[in-house]
């Protein structure tokens, strides 16, 4: 296998740390993360192992990372004892190695709640400051918003230090979320993603007044500065710091002595995760004596003595509450799971394909059972099987009628999916064809999304892409009367509507929804045929020349354009709108005709654009690696297609290899 060169290597790291500082940021200030727990945590482990080869990258690497920079809206503080963080473990192996390394000794297991951590000074009993984590180093001042929480004190009762820093988290309760999310859809207020996003962004605010309206809550798990320790273990802590007036999670915490143990808590937890009223993302694990801990110390961001056991960021329990159908622009019938809403990967999610009537019974699942679900690619929620059957649980009956029209549905032989054949007259079909229609790599026009289409298919307006074009000039005065337009919102939507007319071959024929032909088909095609009549005309064994094209696929565009009613709209289309042809390119570039396949992030470019400038140079992108790729454009995060191409001897191409040859080109 060719090793990748150390300038690759510390290319990626480079952008790894740039990833994970501007993903620390959304996070820790600006209470919008924009990737999911899963995604961040690979990226960092895939940059200590890069340091770890590499010690000299480590230095302002992803092993210095806490949190992040405090945000410029807040008075910042230093935090007389820093706020480290917890290092992360993902596997029984992972918490052995740690383990091994320890005394003997007794271990106390707490919850890792998901929510903003924070730090309360109290001076003779009284609150003094709270500040967030911020940098670990520095925090923000965010002492008035913690006094609306009734969870922290603002008078500690009891016998307490003079001097002690109590740090917690600051979280909501999954029925708060709920409720908080419900009013603001109500008033068009701001709808969080997940209880974590509405705690913090409710924490910090400069007015406390909104803080003290969201319901806050509050767990104590540790200390800072203090005067004098009144506890020996941490468990003793938990005592101390409930009689000074503070909620922590006791209930749910569990001591133990082996790696066994900690798996059967780990287990059992994961199982009983969806009945804990709030989120939390995996275990805290710490040695129980405080002289222990001490001794122990702690790396440059993290105590020796404790590790956090992450749950799999992508998957949780929760109940099948229905099954529906979604009927799409093709007729087919997609059922979908209907849950009681669970937090994957720092996203709330209630609905998850279920594919189709053999999955459901491969599943095994019935409504009412409590089942598995996560998040494919950090992305798309998807149901894994049953993790506990109910007794009440009822069989879902696939339905024999279109849940739109009425329909009749059938299974054509040989296939797994139910279709709606009423064609013509279902409306579902119309909408889904139409967004197909107007999407971004088709006739991109805004302006006329689902909502939209589905107002103006239900009062008539469009019946076919074709009149999308007389779309104003038709209905543009009811249109003004509608909710959301006027006459600036009906001026735009003309304006996308008339800059639609002229457009390219290629992205017709992706528009016109020909069955299984997406944009590189439909790019071959007008590559090869130039004229939409020409195609029109074009028989099979022509179709089935074009390298990319089977039998099948050349017997569906060969059918389409014989088919009456697709003939009608074509017609009834081609009288508002230009087809522009191909650019005919006769010349000759050291990528005519390469297979290239594109993997990881470029700096430069979108994933589009880069497509683009390959296809002007008469290359072909393909979407995984063969032996019979010519080239793989590698950017940073480039995973399997690379390792994939390195195996097979592939040449490789870094970002400079591809401007260098633009510019050979140009």
């Amino acid at each position: 296998m060719t090793k990748v060169p150390d300038l690759f290597i510390r290319a990626e790291h480079a952008e790894l740390i740039k990833k994970l500082n501007a993903w620390d940021i959304a996070y820790h200030q600006n209470d919008a993360p924009i990737v999911d727990d899963a995604t961040y945590d690979a990226a960092k482990a895939r940059a200590l192992e890069i340091e770890s080869e590499y010690p000299d990258l480590a230095k302002n690497g992803a092993s210095t990372h806490v949190g992040a920079a405090v945000a410029t809206k807040f008075k910042s503080y230093p935090h007389t004892v820093p706020m480290l963080s917890i290092s992360d473990v993902f596997n029984e192996s992972e918490v052995a190695d740690w383990f091994n390394k320890l005394p003997d000794t007794d271990l106390f297991i707490e919850l890792k709640v998901d929510g903003l951590s924070y730090a309360a000074r109290y001076e003779q009993g009284k609150l003094v400051r709270a500040l967030t984590r911020g940098s670990g180093v520095m925090g923000e001042d965010i002492t008035e918003n913690i006094k609306t929480i009734s969870d922290i004190p603002q008078q500690l009762r009891g016998d307490y230090p003079d001097v002690v820093e109590v740090r917690g988290e600051v979280y909501m309760l999954r029925s708060d979320f709920m409720a908080l999310n419900a009013a603001a859809e109500q008033t068009g207020g701001k709808v969080f993603a997940n209880p974590r996003n509405a705690a913090a962004g409710s924490l910090r605010q400069l007015d406390s007044r909104i803080t003290a309206s969201r319901k806050l809550s509050a767990f104590a798990y540790t200390w800072g500065d203090v005067s004098e320790k009144k506890w020996k273990t941490q468990s003793e802590y938990f005592d101390v710091v409930e009689s000074w007036g503070f909620k922590t999670t006791r209930p749910w915490a569990r001591h133990v002595k082996s790696v066994p143990e900690i798996q059967d808590v780990y287990n059992d937890t994961i199982l009983k995760r969806p009945d804990i009223p709030f989120d939390i993302d995996g275990l805290v694990i710490k040695v129980n004596d405080v002289a222990i801990q001490e001794r122990m110390g702690a790396r440059a961001n993290s105590p020796r003595w404790e590790i956090a056991y992450k749950f799999p960021a992508a998957r949780g329990v929760t109940t099948l509450r229905d099954i529906t159908i979604q009927v799409g622009r093709t007729g087919v019938l997609t059922p979908v799971a209907e849950m009681e809403p669970i937090n994957i990967g720092g996203v709330v999610v209630s609905r998850a394909t279920l594919h189709n009537a053999d999955e459901i019974k491969r599943l095994g699942i019935k409504i009412g059972d409590k089942i598995i679900i996560q998040r494919a690619g950090d992305v798309i929620p998807q149901v894994i099987g049953v993790a506990e059957v109910s007794p009440n649980a009822h069989e879902y009956i696939f339905p024999t009628k279109c849940p739109v029209c009425g329909g009749d549905v059938v299974r054509e032989s040989g296939m797994v999916a139910y279709r709606c054949v009423n064609t013509l007259g279902c409306p579902a079909q119309r909408i889904g064809e139409l967004e197909h229609f107007v999407s971004r790599h088709a006739f991109d026009i805004d302006g006329l999304g689902e909502k939209q289409l589905e107002t103006f298919v239900t009062k008539g307006w469009i019946q076919n892409p074709a009149d999308i074009f007389t779309l104003v000039r038709n209905h543009g005065q009811e249109i003004k009367k509608l909710d959301g337009f006027g006459d600036k919102s009906l001026t735009n939507l003309d304006n996308a509507i008339n800059n639609a007319r002229n457009v390219e071959l290629a992205k017709f024929l992706y528009a016109i929804g020909i069955p299984d032909i997406g944009r590189v088909t439909a790019k071959l095609l007008a590559k090869k045929f130039q004229k939409l009549d020409v195609l029109q005309n074009a028989r099979i064994d022509e179709l089935m020349a074009i390298d990319g094209i089977g039998e099948t696929m050349a017997q569906e565009i060969y059918s389409f354009f014989r088919n009456e009613r697709n003939n009608d709209v074509l017609t009834q289309l081609l009288r508002h709108i230009n087809i522009i042809a191909p650019e005919t390119d006769n010349t000759h570039t050291e990528l005519s005709d390469k297979k290239i396949v594109l993997t990881g992030t470029l700096t430069k470019y979108t994933r589009d654009e880069a497509r683009d400038i390959l296809e002007r140079m008469g290359a072909r992108v393909q979407s995984s690696v063969s032996p019979k790729t010519d080239i793989v454009l590698a950017g940073a995060d480039a995973g399997s297609k690379l390792s994939r191409a390195q195996e097979l001897g592939i040449t490789i191409w870094s970002e400079q290899d591809f401007e260098n040859a633009i510019h050979t080109q140009e």
